[in-house]
């Protein structure tokens, strides 16, 4: 899943580059590369059931932060709880957060209380 970001300056999203999205599943996680290799934005999960996740937290580092990137995790990791048809527990503030601002019945019909 790759969608498009609006560059920043230089050294934080190269011009033109899209934001992708990778899912580690062995390692529960959502990342995406920032600048080349080096830094990353993650959400992290874990299964707390056998058909339920708890998205837990999302990070962006500082030099990124306020460029959309955290929706992205967090559209990924939504999808994947309903692609798979899971629960899911949001313990992560952004995660709840973007579900507020973005109440997809989809994802709301998928949050455990």
């Amino acid at each position: 899943m790759a969608h498009s970001a609006a560059a920043g300056p230089l050294g934080v999203l190269e011009p033109g580059c899209p934001i992708r999205v990778e899912h580690d599943r062995r390692r529960r996680q959502f990342s995406v590369r920032l600048n080349g290799c080096h830094d990353r934005a993650i959400l992290l999960y874990e299964y707390v059931g056998k058909r339920i996740v708890d998205l837990q937290h999302t990070e962006v580092p500082d030099a990124y932060r306020g460029r959309g990137i955290a929706k992205h995790l967090a559209k990924a990791a939504l999808d994947f709880v309903v692609e798979e048809d899971l629960r899911a527990h949001l313990t992560c503030w952004y995660v709840q957060k973007y579900v507020k601002e973005n109440p997809l019945p989809q994802y709301l019909e998928r949050l455990q209380p």
